[in-house]
């Protein structure tokens, strides 16, 4: 059990950074589209304070009001539960997955719980300079909770294509 409850601390902080650092930006500044900081004065990283009414990269944005709440808050919190339950449950997971699932459990919980106590919308405010990579000059501005789904969901996917060898449950020979 102690395999499965220690990576939840990672859950755990995935989360309380990410609310802490959204609840300093709306504290100092409380008014959206607030250009903060150019954090090193090549204009790379900023400190952008925008707020999100949809998922990531604004999709959804032009939706119906009514459905924006099944496809923000209940579809997340279904697959967070989902996700949750399973992550008890199953015995197939190696300590990295483990480790994975915990820091995208972390940041899913950051957003849904600003999309239900946040009418205004996810809190978002790190905004990286792209130099027309990818056909962006910016990237769409993000927080740390978007961050940790991406890197953690980009780490579980690694680790799916990992030697199996190592793997919790499977027979070493």
């Amino acid at each position: 059990m102690k395999k499965k409850l220690l990576p939840l601390t990672l859950t755990a902080l995935a989360f309380l950074s990410d609310q802490l650092s959204k609840a300093f930006i709306v504290k100092n500044w409380p008014r959206e589209n607030t250009f903060i900081a150019d954090v090193f004065g090549n204009e790379f990283l900023w400190i952008y304070h925008v707020r999100n009414t949809a998922i990531a990269f604004s999709l959804g944005h032009n939706l119906p009001d009514w459905i924006k709440p099944v496809l923000f808050i209940l579809l997340p919190t279904a697959l967070l539960v989902f996700l949750a339950v399973y992550f008890f449950r199953s015995n197939e997971f190696s300590p990295l997955q483990r480790w994975a699932l915990a820091g995208i459990l972390g940041g899913g919980l950051g957003n849904l719980v600003d999309r239900i106590f946040r009418p205004a919308g996810v809190v978002d405010f790190i905004s990286v300079k792209l130099y027309g990579l990818l056909g962006f000059e910016r990237w769409p501005t993000f927080n740390l909770a978007d961050s940790f789904v991406v890197v953690f969901g980009i780490l579980l996917l690694i680790s799916v294509f990992m030697p199996e060898q190592g793997r919790a449950g499977k027979k070493k020979q």
